[in-house]
């Protein structure tokens, strides 16, 4: 790829998993500045199933991310945004729709994160049913709303250089 494309694909492939951070809060503004960003993401027919948890309290991140055993920068972070679905809003009240969207909202907010001068990383939750289990029952979530993943947000301790993980044997022309 040359120069002038990559450079405007930079956003992109500058988004990296950070996971070491600053102790640095995040402002408000910035938090809404995520938000606005994940809530930009194309969704089926516009149903927008996102919804969010936003968690800056230590003792909470630290609860959180108990059961996530990839996850416990989590308890060092800045910020949590639990971002989970609303299985009653999705497009035809599907589960894969629901997914879906809320996969494309969560790699929006990772895409601002750095643009922001933040650093982020994404951590599954769905579908280990213990993991949803735990949020559902720490965080009092309603039946319908399903924890999705939840993203650790901070002031990066750590760079890392952009990078793509392009492969051409996985690229197909016209049929398998």
């Amino acid at each position: 790829m040359d120069r002038e494309l990559s450079n405007k694909l930079s956003p992109i492939l500058s988004r990296r998993s950070i996971r070491s951070y600053q102790d640095k809060e995040i402002s408000n503004e910035l938090i809404d500045a995520l938000l606005h960003a994940g809530m930009a993401a194309p969704s089926a027919c516009a149903k927008d199933p996102w919804r969010f948890i936003v968690i800056r309290d230590k003792a909470m991140l630290g609860t959180v991310c108990e059961k996530l055993p990839n996850g416990t920068m989590l308890a060092r972070a800045a910020l949590g945004v639990v971002v989970c679905g609303d299985l009653n809003a999705a497009h035809s009240n599907q589960l894969s729709y629901m997914l879906q969207d809320c996969s494309a909202c969560i790699e929006n907010i990772l895409i601002t994160a750095p643009l922001l001068g933040l650093g982020a990383v994404w951590l599954g939750i769905h579908p280990r049913q213990e993991r949803i289990d735990h949020l559902r029952k720490v965080l009092s979530l309603p039946h319908a709303i399903i924890p999705v993943s939840a993203i650790a947000i901070g002031y990066p301790d750590e760079h890392k250089a952009p990078r793509s993980r392009y492969d051409e044997g996985y690229v197909h022309n016209e049929k398998w």
